[in-house]
């Protein structure tokens, strides 16, 4: 049941990440119709862009992420169960010792970050540190440890990165057509465009305009979502003891929103630290805390 999990787990979260990209090839080729005629040239744009911001922002996202949210980086002397917890755990997922972070927060909150597991951090909230006991803290770090073993780190660095590159795109198309989109060159080519070329041109205009950016930040929610379930499931295998994680997660679940997460990294974090409670589940970062009891309970 454990490893039937984990492995559809990983089969929709490629899933996932492919049609992330086709996303972005799509906003791509609509922006391509809007600013060349050229839907090639429009995703090569997109693709080139996309690979020199990876580049970019994976030189040492660990940092960068960690003082987005305030963490400070802490040493054996400062705390040594949390450090003997956290080397216990790296021993057995077989993954190097990653840097350890507290974030000054009273909410009971964790996550991870990191280019992959030679370059990994994880970061507790002090309200975590001190309302759970070791059984859950072995439990959510073992969570955490999942997302490092099997590179989530890495995928949602790649996920903000094309939300950002698509949120560009868009931006940048509508200050493109709201300056020049009324120009006589552009009028003349629209007066001879064929009704296909004109159609395939108002789609490219609503996709890059609207579609996309929305499309992204639904599969990039889809994306966050099923890697919990995965990280939920790892943590098991990991610890060997379902009831801290599901301890702690109640816990988790009962606590008051944090006060100085950044809200780009919320995805990241065992449990959404703003415990919004909007209208629709779409746009939600974190599966339902109930579901994810009841799949623990399953194990």
């Amino acid at each position: 049941m454990l490893y039937q999990q984990i492995a559809r787990n990983k089969r929709k979260t490629t899933f996932l990440l492919i049609i992330f990209i086709l996303i972005l090839a799509l906003v791509g080729a609509g922006a391509g119709y809007i600013f060349a005629n050229n839907a090639v040239v429009g995703i090569i744009w997109a693709v080139l862009g996309s690979l020199v911001y990876l580049a970019i922002v994976l030189h040492n996202p660990a940092n960068l992420v960690m003082s987005m949210n305030h963490g400070r980086e802490i040493h054996e002397q400062d705390d040594p169960e949390l450090w003997h917890i956290v080397e216990d755990m790296a021993l057995v997922a077989q993954v190097p010792m990653p840097k350890v972070y507290i974030i000054n927060d009273p909410s009971p909150n964790a996550f991870a970050t990191g280019r992959d597991p030679k370059h990994s951090a994880v970061a507790v909230t002090s309200g975590l540190r001190e309302g759970l006991n070791r059984e859950e803290l072995e439990g959510v770090l073992g969570h955490e440890f999942s997302h490092i073993r099997n590179y989530d780190i890495l995928v949602s660095t790649i996920g903000v990165v094309l939300v950002g590159v698509i949120s560009f795109i868009s931006s940048y198309a509508a200050r493109y057509v709201w300056w020049f989109g009324g120009n006589n060159k552009r009028d003349n080519d629209e007066k001879n465009m064929s009704p296909v070329e004109a159609i395939f041109k108002i789609i490219a205009v609503v996709f890059v305009f609207i579609l996309g950016p929305l499309s992204a930040s639904l599969a990039q929610m889809a994306l966050s979502r099923n890697r919990e379930y995965l990280a939920d499931a790892g943590s098991v295998e990991l610890t060997r003891n379902p009831h801290g994680l599901i301890s702690a997660l109640e816990k988790i679940s009962g606590g008051k929103p944090m006060k100085k997460a950044d809200r780009s990294s919320a995805g990241m974090y065992i449990e959404n630290p703003f415990h919004n409670q909007g209208w629709s589940h779409l746009f939600d970062t974190h599966p339902p805390t109930a579901d994810r009891i009841k799949r623990l309970e399953k194990m």
